[in-house]
């Protein structure tokens, strides 16, 4: 993983000193809450329905062990004991006292981690695939690159202030598990007719009130000119961008208004003034960053490994956790195993300090000593030996992330909702809890397959409605807390938003309307390999609603 410079040491310390200053200004009175606004959120604390919440940004989703020490030691000393890890790869603390704030940004700087960015109008954290440098499928390591475009936008005097917050990913896998389509701009590593790699370019994807697919605004990008027509895109942006409405603002609705056609040929006209210019990018300052994400020290192993064979058919529990925590690695004899942070009942995303000290020590014994964070909200050790398989799973087990759900019903998405957020209309949580604890049956999980459930408190979509193959959305209706269903939504390669079924459900109802969704799945598949997206896909809405609500 990328280490800091003395110019990356130099900018976060000074940094939290400034913020020293302004939280003391505010403690004292000298500031007010509206004046310390805008400076706390340039480092990346929000203030929630009952106290104030720092989100840490950990970059692409990658944490060495003594990162996540460090991460455990701040839910511990400084909050109640836990941390959420968030859909964009960063970690949350949600009980932080405002006058100790400067103290956890000092240490996460000691590790070189920081809050800037993760809040206001800005280019945020840069996220990519969590089996990133891993897995046999990408043509690429994309890492490098989000670490380059990090250090471009960090700071970057031109869009300090962009119209509304804006978020890039990067994959390089034909796999999407890092959403691309559904971000301001999405990035997708691969290699064109010539063998050349490059990338294709999606510009406009995004949720809340209005959720659009984004559309690909340039097929095949050469590498070195990545960071160029990055600028060149948010030029275009920030001088097309509507200021005047925050609901209008982001930058999907420039380009649905315009039309992607007509947007790229603004983005190329800027782009053929400024690609031949400083921000081409230099052969060896890229291998510097690239040498950083140089592969482990792996043994030659070869397969198959006996022992972990016999584990596996001697051992339903294990071969189950195997099933689904449990992926492929580019190199023969080892594999890439997500952690869950669903346990059955459980609040998804959530990690208590023990369980992140178990992560780093078990990534120590394991993994080199990294660990990534996922979009699902899960964690991942990227390189296990298959042969230490089963010594881990029973760790895991013991700390109770070996719920074996990767990808499955339960393997729910969830914002904080009505439990802390100041702008939400309902709970998530609980309706999270209580939708795994009606489909507590493993041996049904595995029947149902892939099903991909993702639940949003208010219409602002932090916990991607849109995109769940089930999608859940709290709505407020006369004062009561109701719940829209959405089917057919998708955040991978084959990105779709969902449609909204009918009338909303109570509190009470929700849970019931999901299961009678999940049975007509069940009933109306052609065999046990199509999947609910499959299903959907081919039959459409009406069977659903006719079962949600009696009609078609």
């Amino acid at each position: 993983m990328y280490r800091y410079d003395h110019y990356d040491k130099t900018l976060v310390k000074e940094r939290v000193r400034e913020f020293r200053g302004q939280v003391e200004r505010r403690v004292s009175g000298e500031l007010s809450e509206e004046e310390f606004k805008p400076l706390r959120l340039m480092n990346g604390l929000y203030l929630q329905l009952h106290a104030y919440m720092l989100r840490v940004a950990i970059p692409y989703g990658t944490l060495s062990s003594k990162q996540m020490r460090v991460l455990a030691h701040i839910a511990r000393r400084y909050d109640k004991g836990y941390g959420h890890f968030t859909t964009r790869q960063n970690i949350q603390y949600n009980w932080p006292k405002l006058a100790e704030v400067p103290d956890i940004l000092d240490e996460l700087a000691d590790v070189e981690m920081h809050a800037i960015q993760t809040s206001g109008n800005v280019i945020r954290n840069v996220t990519t695939d969590q089996f990133a440098g891993a897995t046999a499928e990408e043509v690429e390591d994309p890492r490098p690159y989000a670490e380059l475009i990090r250090q471009w936008s960090s700071l970057h005097p031109e869009f300090s202030f962009l119209p509304r917050k804006f978020k890039i990913a990067v994959t390089a896998a034909p796999q999407d598990r890092a959403a691309v389509r559904w971000h301001d701009i999405g990035l997708i590593l691969k290699a064109n007719e010539a063998g050349e790699v490059g990338f294709e370019v999606i510009v406009g994807g995004g949720m809340g009130r209005t959720p659009f697919v984004g559309p690909t605004i340039r097929d095949f990008l050469p590498k070195e000119h990545l960071l160029s027509y990055l600028e060149a895109i948010l030029r275009v942006y920030n001088e097309y961008g509507r200021r005047d409405n925050k609901y209008k603002a982001r930058i999907k609705i420039l380009v649905f208004e315009k039309g992607a056609e007509e947007f790229a040929k603004d983005v190329e006209a800027e782009w053929e003034r400024i690609k031949d210019g400083d921000l081409k990018l230099p052969e060896g300052e890229f291998e510097r960053i690239k040498a950083f994400f140089a592969d482990p020290n792996y043994e030659t192993i070869s397969e198959p490994v006996a022992a972990y064979e016999k584990a596996r058919l001697a051992d339903r529990e294990f071969a189950d956790w195997l099933a689904t925590n449990v992926a492929a690695h580019k190199k023969p004899g080892y594999a890439m195993v997500t952690l869950s942070l669903k346990p059955h009942g459980g609040i998804p995303g959530d990690a208590t300090d023990a369980q992140m000290d178990a992560a780093a020590d078990l990534a120590d014994q394991f993994s080199f000593g990294e660990i990534r964070v996922t979009h699902e909200q899960n964690l991942v050790l990227p390189h296990v030996r298959k042969a230490d398989l089963y010594e881990l799973w029973h760790t895991l087990d013991a700390h109770g992330m070996a719920t074996p759900n990767v990808g499955l019903l339960t393997d729910i998405i969830a914002c904080p909702g009505l439990d802390y957020c100041a702008l939400a209309n309902s709970r998530s949580i609980p309706i999270a809890q209580r939708i795994a604890q009606r489909f507590d049956d493993l041996k049904k999980l595995h029947d149902i397959g892939e099903l991909k459930i993702k639940i949003s408190g208010c219409i602002n979509a932090c916990g991607h409605h849109h995109a769940g193959h089930i999608g859940i959305l709290g709505v407020d209706k006369k004062g009561e807390e109701m719940y829209q269903v959405l089917l057919g939504g998708s955040g991978a390669e084959d990105a779709s938003a969902g449609k909204i079924t009918g009338r909303g459900f109570s509190e009470a109802g929700i849970i019931d309307a999901v299961e009678t969704v999940v049975n007509t799945y069940l009933a109306r598949r052609k065999s046990k390999d199509e999947t609910f997206l499959e299903t959907y896909r081919r039959i459409g809405m009406d069977p659903f609603k006719e079962a949600l609500y009696g009609t078609g």
